[in-house]
């Protein structure tokens, strides 16, 4: 209790902090709020931080989640068991409180890099996506459920989480997690990936690609479109039918506050 009070203390200056007094209910309230990061003891009460390793990187809602394991074990095997299992970092006690902080910097600025390079992935057909993780896993099932619903305008955030079986805020926090993207922006990106794609091969007019990517507004259609590729897609078909080889790339997207 003592530890766990003075790194709330301590880290409260600079992150929203959660406590939890054992492992159970550390692992219940990570798969209640989806945290940024999780600092976790080695030993604690009811489960102890190998078992809460375990059961939240086996975890679909869970696994994306950083965990740095505080442990007085210092032996390698010790280490080497706590990194086996998931652990993203690992720290001796005693240890420096800047060297905590440092080590969370550093695993926040991974995601961040990790986030780039799943972001560019729902440009991709979940085919084209080779797995390498469970995260990619993760997110080529959420693209072949956008997929599948692809021409259906009455698809919404409820369904998608029922699909993937997570509440609505698990799902955002996910998504927002690895992509950058919140569930709508997710869903909407996916629609223009496959419209840009629709226009390219010649497969309809501007309205009729409208409604085969699950929009029933082509004015709305035609601001999202503007927004994500910086040009109308009755221009980028213009482009696209002039010239089979023209690329087109989304424009950066506005930083948020």
């Amino acid at each position: 209790r003592e530890l766990r009070e003075y790194l709330s203390g301590a880290l409260g200056h600079h992150y929203k902090v959660l406590q939890a007094s054992h492992g159970q209910e550390g692992i219940e309230s990570a798969i209640h709020h989806i945290p940024d990061v999780i600092v976790s003891d080695w030993m604690m009460p009811k489960k102890d931080g190998l078992a809460l390793c375990k059961v939240l990187k086996q975890d679909e809602r869970t696994n994306h989640i950083p965990i740095i394991l505080l442990t007085a074990k210092a032996d390698v095997e010790s280490k080497l068991e706590g990194l086996g299992i998931g652990a993203d970092d690992y720290l001796t006690k005693p240890f420096n409180l800047e060297e905590l902080q440092l080590r969370m910097r550093n695993l926040h600025q991974q995601r961040k890099l990790l986030k780039e390079k799943y972001s560019q992935m729902v440009t991709l057909k979940p085919q084209d996506i080779v797995i390498t993780s469970q995260e990619e896993k993760f997110l080529q099932k959420a693209m072949a459920i956008v997929e599948h619903y692809m021409e259906d305008p009455s698809f919404s955030v409820e369904v998608f989480q029922r699909k993937v079986n997570m509440s609505r805020m698990q799902l955002h926090r996910k998504l927002k997690a690895l992509t950058g993207y919140s569930t709508t922006e997710f869903i909407r990106s996916q629609r223009l990936k496959r419209a840009v794609s629709l226009l390219s091969e010649g497969s309809g007019n501007v309205s009729e690609v409208c409604y085969q990517v699950g929009f029933n507004s082509l004015s709305y259609f035609d601001r999202c479109f503007h927004k994500q590729y910086g040009m109308s897609p009755s221009k980028y078909l213009e482009q696209a039918t002039h010239s089979d080889e023209k690329g087109l790339q989304p424009v950066g997207r506005r930083k948020t506050k």
